[in-house]
């Protein structure tokens, strides 16, 4: 691997570290909200049924 390639994974690394801790928690408010956004057919079965677990009981 060529120094460059080994900056490049690095950044890879690092910028998919920062998007995901950006997600709000499963069941929090600004989850549900974000959801309630989101249009239904975009909604994954998991995220179907988290909602009605946490956002709806």
């Amino acid at each position: 691997m060529t120094t460059t390639n080994c900056f490049r994974c690095l950044g890879l690394m690092i910028i998919l570290a920062l998007t995901s801790a950006c997600a709000p928690e499963i069941g929090s408010e600004g989850w549900c909200t974000a959801l309630k956004e989101k249009p239904k057919g975009d909604w994954t079965a998991t995220e179907a049924g988290d909602f009605t677990k946490h956002c709806i009981f």
